[in-house]
């Protein structure tokens, strides 16, 4: 069997035929027998997919020459053949449910007036440079911050992405305005709209880690600013940067360590419940420990 792979990628770029490049890229992953979920809006391109190495390359290669999609930085991780159960290619109005597309502008060359790019060496270089100053800023869904994290970092009380914007508006941020901000989500594209969602809202010194925890990960495993594993929306739930990796979580029942999500048996709840080993075999432990039913994301967000 031929190397497993998968890629998580985002481009922003105007595109005036969502529904023709829509078309194109189920062509595309068809005939490779790459499976996944695409989302295609007039903002751009959102895609985490995997199968062979060699198919994923081809899809590299011919995605690339869509002229908005050039500069889409593609990143890799390793996969099991069975992280997706079908191919899903769809048409959105936002690619990230943040419940206003009209929050962000693009053009050629991506966001328009969203936060800095940082690479990982210049993420560590900016803490050293200006200390406990620098605020890390978590993107994600509040859960996926239970089992892995940036140091000391801001965990927003959010269950979805639409959570953001009302969120900020709140006040409770509003101390942080002045000071340099660090937003992170799993493969980038969160933090482009909420830095310029953050930036359009008056704080004044807004970044982003170009590539996600993803990038920064790989460049330094666990030796440096982030702890725990990292939660993915795909078969293999979540991953861990190296063998030394610290188990943040705690089960919901009994408090014990783990970075394990099981599905609530609860059919009205869409929630994950985080389970230690022990707690996960006993039926009890998997029925509802939530207030409601969820609406957090249940796509790729990266």
């Amino acid at each position: 069997m031929e190397i497993q792979k998968i890629l998580l990628y985002y481009g922003f770029t105007p595109i005036a035929d969502p529904e023709a490049v829509r078309l194109w890229q189920q062509a595309l992953c068809e005939s490779l027998d790459i499976k996944g979920r695409i989302l295609v809006s007039k903002q751009g391109i959102n895609g985490t997919i995997g199968g062979d190495m060699s198919a994923l390359k081809k899809y590299v290669k011919t995605t690339k020459k869509y002229p908005g999609f050039k500069k889409i930085d593609f990143k890799w991780s390793g996969g099991t053949g069975n992280d997706f159960p079908r191919l899903n290619v769809r048409v959105k109005d936002e690619l990230v449910a943040f419940g206003s597309p009209a929050e962000i502008d693009v053009n050629e060359k991506g966001v328009i007036n969203g936060g800095k790019h940082l690479k990982p060496y210049e993420v560590d270089k900016l803490v050293e440079e200006r200390g406990e100053e620098v605020v890390f800023f978590d993107g994600r869904n509040a859960f996926e911050a239970k089992i892995g994290k940036f140091k000391n970092a801001i965990v927003p009380d959010v269950e979805s992405s639409r959570d953001f914007i009302k969120e900020i508006e709140s006040g409770k941020y509003d101390h942080i305005k002045d000071k340099p901000i660090v937003t992170y989500c799993t493969g980038g594209i969160r933090c482009e709209i909420l830095s310029a969602v953050m930036v359009k809202r008056g704080f004044k010194e807004v970044y982003q880690i170009e590539g996600g925890i993803v990038r920064y990960g790989n460049k330094f495993g666990d030796d440096s600013l982030w702890e725990g594993s990292l939660f993915t929306f795909d078969g293999r739930m979540a991953i861990d940067f190296s063998t030394k990796t610290k188990v943040i979580g705690e089960c919901e029942k009994c408090q014990a360590k783990t970075n394990t999500f099981f599905n609530c048996a609860t059919a009205s709840c869409h929630e994950l419940i985080l389970l230690c080993s022990d707690c996960s075999k006993l039926d009890s432990s998997l029925s509802c420990v939530h207030s409601g039913a969820s609406q957090r994301d249940s796509e790729m967000v990266g």
